[in-house]
């Protein structure tokens, strides 16, 4: 990796430039096969199957008899690693979940916001290079924490039509039943669009290659939500003299071999540190099965060296990395500054590794610096937020004149109007005595129920 010292900020921006592509070009590959999927339904997905992944399928959809066999080909020992992944994700998950918000803003105002789940999602589980059934987890556990009615995984197949049964025995632990055997643009237009056989979801979740974010991008225009804008894996790793350089090492390998247009981001403030670094780098590349992989990632890839700790804090929040390893001395107080990552990973024992399986957070997080405004997956990306408020005949009388005046204001007359006719009927019977203050009638309504 090639060693930067104390960059200027025009050229740290270039250091910091990120693997681009040509969307325009993707779009066109894309774009015919959604519209495929959209006059086509199934037919048109049997066919891309063939055309893409050379896999004649005669039922799109996992059987029970597949779901059953999978199970017994998975070895104990990874499924008791995947229940207690499982039950950590679940455990730091739960604890997202909202109590309804309850606020008489003003005598007889009263205002409610409560959680409500996204109807029916989609969930897109890679399953090229390395099948990841690590990602089952991260979706499906924050959307059957939040109740959604309709899950369902769309994953890639083998040539003989299988998915990798590690996902399966996965998707039969979270509880999702619905599996779809279908991967890249033609997986995610079948869930946008919907067809005979495959429900047509709300929003769609999940990783994939630049063929999968670009087809999620552009239904993304039309009537399905996504997740968040994604690009490729990346990581930010802090060391500073007192580091241990293989562990820092190991952690840039490990993002590495994502893929070979990963990016992996080293800063030191020590270049002797540095240098140890990119040498346990070149001694731990030599013993990775997926070496020419991490090679090619590697290439494209930096060290930066800076004075001090205020360098490296304006590095992390202006790059926003995707994952954040800091492992310094003090690496709580430098952890507690940072404004822009999707997840930091605070010290030397706390590799990246465990925050993309079982610690309990989440692993798909934002990329290619969305990390400045998008959050990663969690419960609340697959809740809704209603608000709702309720008047009684006293809070109008307290605050439709304000309404009045402000409506008036805009020129928006009609909304003026819906006050005051109410407000002189309020009057009217005020007068022959007949003003209530007019309670909600379910006293157990959770909406406007305080505590």
């Amino acid at each position: 990796m090639k060693i930067y010292e104390n960059p200027a900020s025009n050229e740290l921006a270039q250091i910091l430039q990120r693997p681009s592509y040509d969307f325009s070009k993707i779009e066109k590959i894309v774009k015919p096969i959604l519209e495929k999927v959209q006059r086509g339904g199934d037919k048109a997905l049997r066919k891309l199957a063939l055309e893409y992944d050379h896999v004649e399928l005669d039922d799109l959809w996992v059987t029970e008899e597949e779901f059953e066999a999978a199970s017994g080909q998975v070895q104990d020992t990874l499924k008791e690693s995947i229940q207690i992944a499982y039950q950590n994700i679940r455990k730091f998950h739960e604890a997202q979940l909202q109590a309804p918000t309850v606020m008489e803003v003003m005598p007889g105002v009263t205002c409610s916001r409560r959680q409500v789940p996204i109807e029916k999602v989609g969930l897109y589980v890679p399953g090229g290079s390395a099948p990841l059934f690590s990602t089952v987890l991260m979706l499906a556990v924050p959307a059957q924490i939040a109740g959604c009615h309709e899950v369902i995984i769309s994953s890639p197949t083998n040539r003989l039509g299988q998915i990798n049964p590690v996902v399966l025995y996965t998707a039969q632990l979270v509880g999702v039943k619905r599996v779809l055997k279908l991967g890249g643009a033609q997986a995610i237009a079948a869930m946008g669009y919907g067809t005979d056989t495959v429900p047509k979801v709300d929003k769609i979740f999940g990783p994939g290659n630049q063929y999968v974010t670009v087809a999620k991008q552009m239904l993304a225009k039309q009537d399905v939500a996504i997740d968040m804008p994604a690009g490729p894996s990346e990581v930010m790793v802090v060391v500073d003299k007192n580091s241990n350089a293989a562990y820092a090492a190991s952690d840039l390998l490990a993002q590495a071999e994502h893929g070979p247009d990963s990016q992996v981001v080293l800063v030191s403030t020590s270049k002797k540190k540095a240098e140890e670094v990119n040498a346990e780098v070149e001694a731990q590349l030599s013993k990775l099965s997926r070496k020419k992989i991490a090679e090619k990632a590697l290439g494209e890839s930096s060290i930066i060296v800076v004075e001090g700790r205020k360098e490296v804090l304006n590095i992390i929040n202006s790059y926003g990395p995707e994952h954040l390893i800091i492992s310094t001395e003090k690496a709580e107080k430098l952890a507690e500054k940072v404004i822009s990552a999707g997840s930091v990973f605070v010290g030397e024992y706390t590799p990246e590794s465990a925050g993309d399986y079982a610690s309990g957070t989440n692993h798909t997080l934002p990329t290619n610096g969305w990390a400045k405004s998008y959050s990663g997956v969690s419960v609340d990306s697959f809740v809704k937020n209603i608000t709702y408020q309720r008047i009684t005949q006293e809070g109008l009388m307290l605050l439709g004149p304000t309404v009045e005046r402000m409506a008036e204001a805009e020129l928006l007359d009609g909304h003026k109007n819906a006050v005051t006719v109410r407000l002189n009927k309020i009057r009217e019977d005020g007068i022959s005595g007949k003003l209530s203050k007019e309670s909600p009638e379910d006293g157990e309504s959770i909406l406007f129920r305080k505590g």
